[in-house]
């Protein structure tokens, strides 16, 4: 039992740092089990003070500390603080430490993956390090020696390569120098054997910038797409924000034991391999788009996060909600802006709106936690993101470009907050976005209504609008927020009698009136989903109908069938099944599908019917079984009733000649894939046989994934051949044999629980690689809700005994796999009891990291 609970950190008890660190200057002799780590600081007390310097350390044997070249008096080592009092009030101070980075199993601070030495210090890693105020407002510049056997061939940090040379015994060393401040949780090294791909960028100034790509040894072909990615997302961030990067060289070093995706240390990216790898035999067109996101949203972050980074872990969204909005934006450009959209939105979906709805929803910005590796959370980033975008909206394209004009030119080199970012915006754009600011500090999905009362004779329209957001975690009061709701106008053939227009929903109701409307509209409602709000519309179900046809905004188009889907499936689920309207939608679906104007890519979004995730947010008390058994019917349904035309479909979309990487060539198989899918959910001879063709027959990994989750999906002996076939062929490739684990913890049928537990003893899992933990673990988990949902509560118990499992060695990964438990109260009564049993369990444990605990007591609270 835990005997204290921990005490949370709080946003209104920020106080400057005592000390600044002008210089750092690291020594590393990198040892697997004894690397000695020496740090000399130039540190002076900021501003008038006698309060003593405070150093960061976690799981470090300190050899010396020295003040100004004399060993340090006045010094206390506890609790994972260095204290050293009676200081001058500027000094050098010099510290020497050794860590052990082979033992590292929390992949924080320095540790070895692959043979490789490597780091990841955001949040608080680097104080894993050495000792150090490992906080962002500490901004430093840092120059680095690294010294090493000659078997790790590559010697890395961040900036750029001073020198390098020989040393005695076989060892080599190198040194860099990183111009520009940083805080400590952007410094990077990395050291091993390492094949390079190497490139060149110009930028707008005519500066030539070096490009390396570090990866595993006969690996670099497979660095060619996240180059290129590279290289078109500099050019875009000129040209679409006026960012030239800074320094003459870029590198990026691929590693395969990674907690985060990804990591913009300055100059020197780190990428969990997953996100940097790829070729058409070994990777599918989702981990094609993924890796041309990240390459792009870590490269964005030269500017906005480490140019200009947050002044503490609170204003987190300061830089990852921004950035995401940029890498959306980056990647509307490249695939597409309606479909770039839609797949931004089913993440927003599956991952935000569920986390806002339950015990661990938080601000944007939170006021308070006990671990910050708990708040890289879908709120941070993707509602971080949607603000960005409201706030576009609501002052327009021009002044949001000067508005970000003016923060990079204000706050270049500093550390600073979401208050002075949005200070920029109402000085650039004239405004006054004192209430904006108020989506950073409320939690919540806010509901909006809207309903339309035409007048025929005055041929005019009455909207009226309301707004609401239900109580949250220590939020019981709700205030109205500043919404931009889009809205445009049909009629009952789908012409256009109004275009889209921005009303701002700024208070609980308003009511809008529009003149010269010639017939009865239809509303086309939240186009481009510019508001991330839960929308109901006061119409008739044949209006849904019209929007799905006809629609031109095809966000909108796409999210009215979702609508009819999910009001199908919900009937259904509740016991009032609609089959004429089941038939109805499923034609109205092979019309869609028959549009010649539309891209293969928007039909693949079609054919997707709402998760039973989504569903089950729009249930209460969900039943998982009786929404997958609805879901299944009006899939069965469509499968047959468009049986001849899906075949004929799917057969048409075949790829013919090489592999592309390009938008309509991933549309085209996405469409197939989409396709074997929905016939798979009508298992009879002829589709199992067209489904076990199509997995013999791949050319690529997508189509070989799409043929080995239809089998899944089918289930029997096709089923089980395919996934002994695919670990035969793929069993020594990890990123792939990831992909094998992913689908099987998405096995739909009873029994899936056995087969996953089962998988955990396979030789090939290795539960302390956080990859392979979370293809198995978080797809049965998050992606499997049927079985995860299991009514023994096994599902349950196993995903418990994983996070406390892993829990003893990576706190950070164990703490990611609660929040599927979280959601209990959304379930009916003898699921819930169940899911709470599971996480008293977890709470109870002896010896329980605080990012366990705080997640866990948070969602019994």
């Amino acid at each position: 039992m835990r005997t204290e609970t921990p005490q949370p950190i709080r946003l209104a008890d920020y106080r400057p740092p005592a000390f600044l660190i002008d210089q750092t200057h690291l020594v590393f002799d990198l040892q697997p089990h004894g690397t000695r780590v020496k740090a000399r600081l130039t540190v002076r007390r900021n501003g008038e003070h006698a309060e003593p310097l405070v150093l960061n350390g976690e799981k470090l044997r300190t050899v010396s500390v020295l003040v100004d070249g004399e060993p340090a008096k006045d010094r206390v080592v506890a609790d994972d603080l260095l204290t050293v009092s009676n200081l001058p009030d500027a000094f050098v101070l010099e510290t020497e430490v050794e860590i052990d980075p082979a033992d590292n199993t929390a992949l924080m601070g320095l540790y070895m993956s692959g043979g490789r030495f490597c780091t990841q210090c955001e949040a608080e890693g680097f104080r894993r390090i050495t000792w150090f105020p490992d906080r962002p407002d500490v901004l430093s510049r840092f120059t680095v020696r690294i010294e090493a056997d000659r078997q790790f061939a590559h010697l890395l940090s961040n900036g750029n390569l001073t020198d390098s040379g020989a040393l005695p015994g076989n060892r080599h060393f190198a040194e860099w120098e990183d111009p520009f401040p940083k805080p400590a949780y952007l410094f990077a090294l990395v050291a091993g054997e390492l094949d390079v791909l190497e490139d060149s960028f110009t930028t707008m100034s005519g500066r030539q910038v070096a490009l390396k790509v570090f990866v595993d040894t006969g690996m670099s072909a497979r660095a060619a797409y996240a180059l290129d990615a590279l290289k078109r997302s500099m050019k875009w961030d000129e040209e679409a924000f006026g960012r030239e990067y800074d320094l003459d060289l870029f590198m990026i070093v691929a590693v395969r034991d990674f907690n985060f995706g990804a990591m913009e240390n300055k100059g020197l990216n780190i990428f969990n391999s997953s996100l940097l790898l790829a070729d058409p035999q070994t990777a599918t067109d989702l981990d094609y788009e993924r890796i041309e996101s990240v390459v792009a949203h870590e490269y964005f972050h030269n500017w906005t996060g480490d140019r200009i980074t947050c002044r503490d872990w609170f204003q987190l969204c300061l830089k990852e909600g921004l950035t995401v909005f940029r890498d959306q934006e980056f990647s509307a450009d490249m695939r597409g802006h309606a479909m770039q959209r839609i797949k931004d939105v089913k993440a927003l979906r599956a991952r935000q709106f569920p986390e806002d709805a339950g015990p661990l929803a938080h601000p944007v910005r939170p006021s308070s936690y006990l671990k910050i590796d708990n708040f890289y959370t879908a709120t941070i980033y993707e509602k971080g993101a949607e603000i960005i975008r409201m706030l576009k909206a609501l002052i327009g394209a021009e002044a949001f470009r000067a508005g970000m004009d003016l923060y990079f030119d204000r706050h270049d080199g500093e550390a600073t907050t979401v208050e002075a970012f949005i200070a920029c915006f109402a000085e650039a754009s004239g405004q006054n976005l004192d209430h904006f600011f108020a989506w950073y500090e409320q939690a919540g999905t806010p509901s909006v209504t809207v309903a339309a009362d035409y007048d025929e004779a005055a041929k005019a329209v009455t909207l009226t609008l309301t707004q609401s957001t239900a109580p949250t975690p220590g939020q019981p009061t709700k205030q109205a927020l500043p919404l931009p709701v889009a809205i445009g106008l049909l009629d009952d053939s789908g012409e256009v009698l109004r275009e889209t227009e921005i009303i701002v929903l700024d208070a609980a109701e308003k009511t809008v009136r529009w003149d010269g409307v010639a017939r009865r509209p239809v509303l086309s409602v939240l186009r481009g989903f510019s508001a991330p709000v839960n929308l109901t519309v006061a119409a008739p179900a044949k209006d849904g109908y019209v929007l799905l046809g006809s629609d031109p905004d095809l966000f909108n188009r796409w999210e009215a069938g979702q609508a009819l889907a999910r009001q199908l499936i919900l009937a259904r689920a509740g016991g009032a099944p609609d089959e004429v309207n089941e038939t109805r939608f499923a034609e109205a679906l092979g019309r869609a599908l028959d549009d010649q104007a539309a891209e293969p890519a928007f039909k693949a979004l079609l054919l997707s019917l709402p998760s039973e995730s989504d569903l089950a947010m729009a249930m209460q008390p969900a039943d998982p079984a009786a929404i997958r058994e609805a879901r299944e019917m009006l899939r069965t349904r469509i499968a047959v009733h468009l049986s001849e035309f899906l075949r004929r479909l799917h057969t048409g979309m075949q790829e013919a000649g090489e592999f592309s990487t390009t938008a309509e060539a991933a549309g085209r198989r996405a469409l197939r894939n989409a396709v074997l899918d929905l016939l798979a959910a009508d298992p009879h001879a002829e589709n199992v046989a067209l489904a076990v063709g199509h997995f013999e027959a791949a050319a690529n990994m997508t189509d070989a994934m799409g043929g080995l989750n239809a089998l899944i999906a089918i289930g029997g002996e096709p089923a089980e051949k395919a996934i002994a076939d695919f670990h035969a062929k793929w069993r020594h490739e990890p990123l792939v044999l990831d992909k094998w684990f992913a689908a099987q913890g998405r096995d739909p049928h009873e029994g899936a629980v056995g087969r996953i537990l089962g998988l955990t003893a396979h030789p090939d899992f290795d539960p302390k690689n956080p990859n392979r933990l979370r293809a198995l673990i978080q797809s049965f988990s998050s992606a499997n809700p049927a079985r995860f949902h299991d009514e023994s509560g096994a599902g349950y118990r196993l995903l418990a005994d994983q996070i406390l499992a892993v829990d003893a060695g990576n706190p950070m990964t164990a703490a990611r796999l609660v929040e599927p438990l979280g959601g209990w109260r959304r379930y009916k009564p003898e699921l819930a009891a169940l899911m709470r049993k599971e996480l008293e369990r977890i709470v109870a444990h002896e010896g329980l990291s605080k990012n366990v605990y705080e997640l866990a007591s948070k969602a019994l609270a």
